[in-house]
């Protein structure tokens, strides 16, 4: 018998990754009223032909969602890492409170570094929550690749040290004036997140203006990170390359 954490396990996985449970019936082949049923521990030993569709949909392993090897409470946790398509500065926002305030809501240590437009919209939209997040500029944290992945690892950790069980981060690179040659350094660096956090109890959602950046950054981007947001919906990019693999052609 699995028990009834295995119910809390499912929704934890299956939030994490922005999926409402329509999303993970559709994808599972099983009901909204099954896995509904499974989440509130009303059904502690589902069958494991449900255990094998619920897994494979959410592309993990039976092993990580049954917590047998990989539990969701101590011990390392896989990065989950998201590229925030947006148009307009609406967009950007209308995506990232949702996220934002789910985090909040469930005591992560959260994060955002966007531009300071951005953060003052972000800052009203959250009214007094805004206090609970830590905010940063992008101009002067992504002055350099090495010194923003540092300024990553220094925060999650010392949130870790701290108690925190997850922690969201919203980070904006910043684009507008680079040379091609930096450009493809800031790239690499988004291939290098997802080996340096892999084991890391954290969620990194990096936004893209779709309107002001160049298709070839925003087509990178689809390759560099395991997920794509898009409004509210979150779905695995279908060009996502390793970070091997990317860094090789690089």
């Amino acid at each position: 018998m699995l028990g009834t954490s295995f119910g809390h396990d499912l929704r934890t996985i299956r939030e994490r990754r922005g999926w409402a449970r329509e999303t993970l019936a559709f994808h599972a082949g099983i009901s909204v009223a099954a896995i509904a049923q499974i989440e509130a521990g009303r059904r502690p030993d589902p069958r494991l032909s449900t255990v094998i569709a619920l897994a494979q949909a959410l592309d993990v392993s039976v092993d990580r969602l049954t917590g047998r090897s990989l539990p969701l409470s101590g011990g390392p946790h896989p990065l989950q890492h998201r590229a925030l398509l947006y148009a307009t500065d609406d967009e950007f926002v209308e995506a990232s409170m949702p996220f934002l305030t789910d985090g909040l809501e469930r005591s992560d240590a959260v994060m955002v570094v966007t531009d300071r437009s951005r953060i003052k919209r972000l800052r009203r939209a959250l009214a007094g929550d805004a206090q609970r997040v830590e905010f940063r500029e992008s101009s002067s944290w992504y002055a350099t690749p090495q010194g923003a992945m540092e300024g990553y690892r220094a925060f999650v950790d010392e949130r870790v040290s701290t108690g925190s069980a997850w922690v969201r981060i919203i980070g904006e690179p910043v684009w507008a004036g680079r040379s091609a040659r930096e450009a493809r350094a800031w790239a690499r660096y988004e291939a290098l997140l997802n080996i340096s956090f892999a084991a890391s109890p954290a969620t990194i959602m990096c936004p893209y203006g779709t309107q002001s950046l160049p298709p070839s950054i925003v087509a990178e981007a689809r390759c560099t990170h395991p997920e794509v947001t898009s409004g509210t919906t979150s779905d695995a990019s279908p060009t996502y390359r390793q970070p091997e693999a990317f860094l090789l052609d690089r």
